[in-house]
Parts: C-alpha cells; structure tokens; sequence
C-alpha cells in the first residue's frame, strides 16, 4: 500500500473511479482509478495514446465518461462543462493554450471572470492584479500584461495558461506537458510555482515525457498503458527504468545505440552566414555524421534552420551544398537541392493535419508520382505503406487522418515523408518535443540507420541528454552566435552548458 493511501490518511480532494471512455471502437481508458491530495504532486506517464490527455479532458470537464464516477471531496460530482469543473475548484493547465489574439495578456487570463467597476471594465484593477501576480509567480518581466495575445511567443503563452489556473480558488491543477515550450528559467519558475501550490494544500497532477522533471516535483506516479493503469509508485521508491518498463511493457536497454560510421564528404557547409537572427554563423556537416546545434531558447538555432531552409534571407555568408554555394529563394529550392527539414512546430509547420498518412508522406514527391500531373495512386500506397511499416508508425493504416495519431507516430510521419524523397540533409529540431519515451527511442535508431546509410543530419535539441547521445559533434550557439564546437569525445553537460550561457562580452 502506498504511503498516504492507508489508514487515517486524509480524504482524497479528488478521486476518480473505474473511469472508463471510449472513441469509435478505440477503448482510451478502461477502468482507471487514481487519487489526488491536498499537498501532494501526482504524476501521470505513460506513451502518447495511453489515455493521459483523455483522462485529463475528462477531469477538467471537457468529456464525459462512459462509466466511472468522479468524487470531490468524498462527494459523488458530475461536470457538464469545463465551466462546471473550474467553478468545483479544478483548472487544467493545457499544452497547446487557446489565446485569444486581438486582447490583452491580463484580459487572457481573468477571461469569463474580468473585475468590472459599474458595468464597465476596470483595467487599472485587471492590469494590477495580473502584474501581482506575475511577480508573486515568478515570472516578472516575462509577460507584459498589456501585450496583445497575438504577439505571444509559445512559452508566454504558456504562462499566460499557468496564470489562468491559479488565479481563483483552484483545489486541483493539472498541468499537461507544462515545459515543452519554457525556457530553463521559466521551468524553474514553474518548480517554485508547484512548490507554493503544494505548500498552500493545493492537490496538484503534473503531466510530463520528461523523467527528470517528474523525479523532480512528484509524490506519486501514476503509469497508464493502452488506458489502463499500469502501476503506481511513489517517487522515492521508483527509478526511470522501472516506468519505462511499466509504460512500454518493454526493457528498451540503451536509448542511444550508435553504430560504427565513418563520415564522408562535406554536403553543408556555412560560410558567416548571417541573417537578422544569427551573426556569423560558420561549421560545416558531413555525410553519415550527425552534428547537434545546442544552446539556450532564443540563442537562435531554430532561426538558423529556416535560413538554410531558405525561408530567411541572408545578410552575409554562404551556403555549400556538396561544394556549390546555394542562393535559395525559398524552402522549395532547398527541397530540390536536397535538403529536408522537420520544424519544431509539427502541426503548425509540417503536417496537414486534416489528411490521412499518405498524403502526408508523398508531400515532397508530388513531381515524381505525377510526371503527367495524375498521381500514381498505386505507387504512391506502395511508398506510404513502406514508410509507415519501416518507421512503425501506429496506427498502421495509411489513410488514418494524422490528427488523430500520437505526438511521436506524427513526428515520425514527417520523417517518412523525407526518407521518401531521400534527402541528402536533414535538418530535425526538437525531434523528440512532446513524445513518449518508447517513440524517443524509436526516432533515435531512425537517426543512427539515416546516418549509417550516409545521410548528414543537423538535429536541434534543448535537452542536452539527447545531444550528447545523438552526436559526433555539438555546436553550441549563444545569442546567435557559435559559442563553440566539441568533438563527441570532449563533450559533457558541463560544457555544453558553459558554452551556452557564456557571457559574449567577456
């Protein structure tokens, strides 16, 4: 029995029974039990398409269950809308937060509850209260209060979303994937934010891929396979092998397996390239070689991969493909030079989202399937079914509409549709962002076997794990700028690290 669940442990604020839903003949939960407790942290983990993100939209009142029961309090509760559920005290942080773009930060975040003087808006009250709370957060000089919701960044965002939830007098906060756009200083903000949470009697639920982060903050885990419960652990009693386990029914051994490689010949290299982003940019990558570009948010890798792209214009510099300085004019010309990119923004960037999975793999090899303007449909079937068979995507079934598969079989449908055009280049950035640990090592070996056949890849990634697995060399960039370059045998968090927040000035 699990320390808290015994005898004269306190009353559950919230506990949700035998919980089941399902969604045209898929069972996305299936009998689910959990707790929460004032005080406590609760996090769930599990693959995408375990049930976390249903079992959380019925918590905060946006489905209902098919059978189940939902107590707050000792208290037997049914919540027609989300509305129901934030009134009852429970406010669910999302992870891709509904902005609205043409008010204010402040109106954003009191939405449905603005103080009002008479019948009219009382601004100075709403700009007061938002600032205040701001800086009691934590996240002062982040987020202006009078910035209009169009203009925020992904990790503002995201704080405006925070800031919703713990404004009112919540009981329960669930927080789902809270740091896949925050910046190390905003995570730590949000840590601070839990711990006063926690400390305040508020029961808190935290979603997240990201082991470190759950060691960090949980008092329980709670693991979901295929919609049921896989396993419940405290925190204190577990290590990241026992839920990896508990979350993919699998031992996935070592994340990173390399295989022996040599590089070959250059096939980008940079020359000062320089845009309004990035100054003076200079490295070059090889075929078979995976190179890591490492730094801060904001210290402009993400910029630099839509300059190679095309899609920014360079102020100086060049770019080699195979010794030939390239002029692209757009992304199109770098397609057909044979570069290919995976953006960080998947849904947003890369994928038609309303189209199946073929659609989505044959994009980039439209010319080739229709050299007379009539697309080979047999042919092109063949190649979406060779990728989704080589890549594993899950579902199988070439013609699933993408919006409806996991974070990780999506990342790995854009992959698909680059290894169809078999491009020289691949650039990835945040290749991993929002997927679960059995697809990370999935896209992993995807990454080694590209490299193994001679591709030269270019991966952009925040968790520095990942880049010191991933790599044979790492180039770190601060404030646009190459801060330096490590060898695979030389490089080490520290580092890393070190070159990535090194004052420039010095």
């Amino acid at each position: 029995m699990l320390e808290g669940t015994g005898p004269g442990a306190a009353e559950p604020v919230l506990a949700m029974r035998d919980i089941s839903k399902r969604f045209a003949g898929v069972q996305a939960l299936d009998g689910v039990a959990l707790t929460a407790r004032a005080g406590e942290v609760l996090a769930f983990m599990g693959e995408n398409g375990a049930g976390k993100s249903t079992l959380l939209r019925i918590m905060g009142g946006a489905q209902p269950p098919d059978a189940g029961e939902i107590r707050l309090d000792g208290r037997p509760v049914a919540f027609a809308t989300p509305g129901d559920a934030r009134r009852r005290g429970i406010r669910v942080v999302a992870q891709e937060p509904e902005i609205i773009p043409h008010v204010s930060v402040a109106e954003n975040v009191h939405v449905g509850s603005l103080p009002r003087r008479g019948r009219l808006l009382d601004r100075t009250r709403l700009r007061a209260e938002v600032a205040a709370a701001l800086e009691r957060w934590g996240f002062g000089g982040v987020v202006d209060p009078d910035q209009p919701g169009h203009t925020l960044s992904p990790p503002q965002r995201q704080i405006v979303e925070i800031l919703r939830a713990v404004s009112g007098r919540a009981r329960v906060i669930a927080f789902d994937e809270p740091t896949s756009s925050l910046s190390d200083h905003e995570v730590e903000s949000l840590f601070r934010l839990i711990e006063r949470l926690t400390a305040e009697g508020i029961a808190v639920i935290y979603v997240s891929h990201r082991m470190a982060e759950i060691f960090r903050v949980a008092t329980r885990i709670l693991v979901l396979r295929d919609g049921r419960v896989a396993g419940e652990r405290l925190a204190s009693e577990t290590d990241e092998a026992e839920l990896v386990r508990l979350m993919v029914g699998r031992d996935l051994g070592a994340m990173f397996q390399r295989g022996a490689r040599t590089p070959g010949a250059v096939v980008l290299r940079l020359s000062g390239v320089t845009t309004g982003d990035v100054h003076d940019v200079s490295f070059e990558v090889r075929a078979g070689e995976v190179v890591a570009l490492a730094g801060l948010v904001g210290a402009g890798r993400t910029e630099l991969a839509h300059a190679i792209m095309g899609d920014l214009p360079l102020e100086a510099g060049t770019i080699a493909i195979d010794g030939t300085v390239q002029r692209f004019r757009s992304p199109r010309d770098a397609i057909r030079a044979g570069l290919g990119l995976a953006p960080e923004e998947r849904k947003a960037q890369a994928l038609l989202m309303r189209r199946p999975v073929r659609d989505n793999i044959s994009l980039a090899i439209l010319s080739r399937l229709a050299p007379f303007h009539l697309i080979r449909r047999a042919e092109e079937r063949r190649v979406a079914r060779r990728y989704t068979q080589e890549l594993r995507i899950r579902p199988p079934s070439i013609e699933q509409e993408v919006a409806t598969l996991s974070g990780g079989n999506q990342q790995k449908t854009v992959l698909a549709r680059w290894l169809a055009r078999q491009s020289r280049l691949l650039i990835l950035d945040e290749p991993t962002r929002g997927v679960d640990v059995g697809a990370k090592a999935d896209i992993y070996g995807i990454i080694d076997r590209l490299a193994a056949a001679g591709t030269a890849l270019l991966v952009i990634s925040s968790e520095l794990p990942e880049v010191l697995g991933l790599a044979d060399r790492i180039v770190v960039m601060q404030a646009g700028r190459v801060a330096g370059v490590l060898d695979r045998a030389e490089a080490t968090e520290e580092r890393v690290l070190g070159l990535a927040i090194l004052d420039q000035a010095a």
